[in-house]
C-alpha cells in the first residue's frame, strides 16, 4: 500500500455490499481513483463480522444480491430459499474478484477522522495506523447495524467464560455441548436460537420482548425454479425496484377489515405457510402497519400459532407479544417449536430482570444463579447513526457532526447533511426502510450519477441545504408518526439504546416512491443541494 497515492478523488470507508458497489461505480465507470478503507481483514461488512450460528438473510437469495452485474445473475447459484452468512460472503468476494476490487481495499485499516477544509475544498481522512489522506469525495458506507450494543449489567466483565456479540463472532467459537445463555430475541437473536438449540448441552433465552415470529419457509432451490427466476430477472427487479419494501413478492393492496373475518384467516394462514417475515407482514394485506384492528387481526393469528405450538402453558404465555405488530418483522424455521425442546429454557426479563453477571452464570431478581460456559448478546446495534459517532467527523468551521445532529440525527434523503460538502452516507439516517441489497443499490448508484454530473460541469462543492435537511427529515418523522411502527420500541427508532431519546431512523414511504422522489431531484437539477454556489430551492 505504500506506493499508492495518498491524494485520491474518492475515498469510500467500508467494503460490505455498499462500499463495494461505490468502489465499482467511482472508479470503473465515472474514473475516479478512490481507495476504499475497512477495519475487517476482507470484505463482507456485517457479513464479515456476523459469523454466528444460524446467520443467514431473511429476504428471499435471488433478490438478497446485486441487480448491476447481468452476467453474475445467470451464473450465481443460491442453494436455498434464504444465503446463509458463508454463502453471502462467498458472493462477495466473488463480486470484488471479479471486478478487481480488492487492489483498491485497504483492510485492517480503520478511519479515525475525517476533516473538511473549505479553501481547498478537501477532505483529510486519518487511520488508526497514523496514515493521511486527502480526497474530493468522501463517501461513507458504514453500514446501517455496525456499531454494537452491549447493555450495561453490573458484573458484565467479571464472566469467567466467552461474553460475545453476534456482531463480531470469534471464528473460533464453538457452542456445541456447552451451557449457553443468550441475551435478546431479535432478528439475530431468534436466529442463534434455532441454530444453538440443536447442538447446545443447555441454552437459556434471556428475552426482554416476546416477538411476532413467522415461520421462514426456508427451503432448497432446485434447478427449475432458478432457471425461471433467471429468465425473468427484468421483471422481478421491475417489482422490487417499484415495491414498498423490496423483497421481490407481490405487496397486496387489499385493506384487512375490507374482507370476511373467514377470508382474513385463510389469507393469514396461506401466509403463514409459504413462509417469510416481510412477506406476511406486507404481502397478506396492505394496512398491518397502519390500521390497529389489521394489525390486530394479525397479532391474533400469530399468537393463536403461539398457544398451539408451545406445549408447557406458562411458556407459551411468556413467548406472547401483546403490544403491536409493528416492529422489524421476523421468521425463522421452527422457532416456537424450539421452546418444546428439554434444553432450552426462557427467561422473561421484564418479569424477573437480571440482577447481575457472576464468574459463572446470570443472576435474576427472584435469586436463580443460571450457571452458563458462554454468555452471547444478540443486543443489537447503536442503528443508522452508531459509526458515525466513532469517527472524528468534522465540516466546516470544524463543526462536529455529532454537534449537528445534537439529540437526534438528521440528513436530506438519509445520503447528505448540511455543512458537510462532498461527504456523502449509503444509508445514513432517514433512508428508506426496505431490503438492504436494492437499497443500498439505489443509493450508490444516484450518489454515483450526482459525482459524475459534478464531474463533467466542474462543480467543486455539493452540499444538501439546511432547508432540504429539515424539511425531509421532518417528512420522515411526520411519515413516521402515521404508523404503528411509531407506537412500538424498537431499533428502528432508536429506542433499544437506554436513556436515548425516540427517534426517526427510516423513510417509510417505500423504495418505489424514495426512487421516484430522487429522480425528481435530479430532473430539477439536484434540488435541495448547493452546487459550488448555486442553490436550487428544496420543497417536500
Amino acid at each position: 500500500m505504500n506506493d499508492r497515492p495518498t491524494h485520491l478523488d474518492s475515498i469510500v470507508i467500508g467494503a460490505g455490499i455498499a462500499g463495494i458497489y461505490m468502489l465499482h461505480k467511482l472508479r470503473d465507470e465515472a474514473g475516479l481513483t478512490v481507495r476504499a478503507f475497512d477495519k475487517a481483514g476482507d470484505v463482507g461488512g456485517t457479513w464479515y463480522w456476523n459469523r454466528y450460528p444460524g446467520a443467514a438473510a431473511d429476504v428471499d437469495s435471488i433478490v438478497y444480491r446485486y441487480s448491476f452485474d447481468k452476467e453474475m445473475l445467470r451464473e450465481w447459484q443460491w442453494k436455498t430459499r434464504y444465503a446463509t452468512q458463508p454463502e453471502i460472503l462467498d458472493y462477495l468476494r466473488a463480486v470484488v474478484d471479479r471486478h478487481d476490487l480488492r487492489k483498491d481495499i485497504q483492510f485492517d485499516t480503520a478511519v479515525q477522522s475525517l476533516t473538511y477544509d473549505e479553501p481547498s475544498r478537501l477532505w483529510t481522512a486519518r487511520t488508526d495506523s497514523g496514515e493521511v489522506f486527502t480526497a474530493r469525495y468522501v463517501v461513507s458506507a458504514l453500514g446501517p447495524l455496525s456499531s454494537a450494543n452491549f447493555p450495561d449489567i453490573p458484573g458484565r466483565d467479571t464472566f469467567a467464560g466467552p461474553v460475545v456479540h453476534t456482531g463480531a463472532w470469534p471464528a473460533d467459537l464453538d457452542v456445541a455441548g456447552k451451557r449457553v445463555g443468550i441475551v435478546g430475541t431479535g432478528s439475530t437473536g431468534t436466529q442463534f436460537i434455532c441454530a444453538a438449540a440443536r447442538t447446545v448441552e443447555h441454552l437459556t433465552v434471556f428475552q426482554r420482548s416476546a416477538q411476532y415470529v413467522v415461520p421462514s419457509g426456508d427451503k432448497p432451490l432446485s434447478d427449475t425454479y432458478l432457471a425461471e427466476v433467471r429468465e425473468n430477472y427484468d421483471e422481478i427487479w421491475e417489482r422490487v425496484f417499484t415495491s414498498r419494501v423490496g423483497c421481490g413478492f407481490q405487496e397486496s393492496q387489499t385493506p384487512a377489515m375490507s374482507v370476511s373475518e373467514a377470508e382474513r384467516r385463510r389469507v393469514f394462514e396461506e401466509g403463514w405457510q409459504a413462509g417469510n417475515g416481510f412477506q406476511f407482514m406486507f404481502g397478506t394485506f396492505a394496512d398491518l402497519p397502519f390500521d390497529p384492528a389489521a394489525n390486530e387481526a394479525a397479532a391474533s393469528f400469530i399468537r393463536s400459532k403461539i398457544q398451539q405450538t408451545v406445549r408447557d402453558p406458562e411458556t407459551a404465555r411468556k413467548l406472547m407479544p401483546t403490544d403491536y405488530y409493528a416492529k422489524r418483522p421476523i421468521c425463522n424455521s421452527g422457532y416456537y417449536e424450539t421452546y418444546n425442546r428439554d434444553n432450552v429454557t426462557l427467561v422473561s426479563t421484564k418479569e424477573n430482570p437480571i440482577a447481575r453477571i457472576t464468574p459463572t452464570g446470570v443472576v435474576t431478581e427472584d435469586g436463580t444463579e443460571h450457571e452458563l460456559d458462554i454468555l452471547v448478546f444478540a443486543t443489537g446495534f447503536d442503528a443508522m447513526e452508531g459509526s458515525y459517532h466513532r469517527i472524528d467527523l468534522r465540516g466546516r468551521d470544524g463543526v462536529r457532526l455529532g454537534d449537528h445532529w445534537g439529540d437526534a440525527p438528521s440528513s436530506y434523503l438519509g445520503i447528505a447533511v448540511n455543512g458537510f460538502p462532498n461527504l456523502f452516507m449509503v444509508f445514513g439516517p432517514n433512508s428508506v426502510f426496505c431490503n438492504l441489497p436494492p437499497g443500498l443499490e439505489t443509493q450508490v448508484e444516484w450518489i454515483a450519477q450526482l459525482v459524475g454530473s459534478a464531474e463533467e460541469r466542474g462543480i467543486t462543492r455539493i452540499e444538501a441545504t439546511a432547508a432540504a435537511e429539515e424539511g425531509w427529515t421532518t417528512q420522515c418523522r411526520e411519515m413516521a408518526e402515521h404508523s404503528l411502527f411509531a407506537q412500538t420500541e424498537s431499533w428502528i427508532f432508536g429506542t433499544n439504546i437506554p436513556g436515548r431519546k425516540r427517534r426517526t431512523l427510516f423513510f417509510f414511504g417505500g423504495l418505489g416512491a424514495y426512487r421516484e422522489r430522487l429522480g425528481a431531484i435530479v430532473a430539477a437539477d439536484y434540488e435541495g443541494f448547493t452546487l459550488d454556489g448555486r442553490t436550487a430551492p428544496a420543497t417536500v
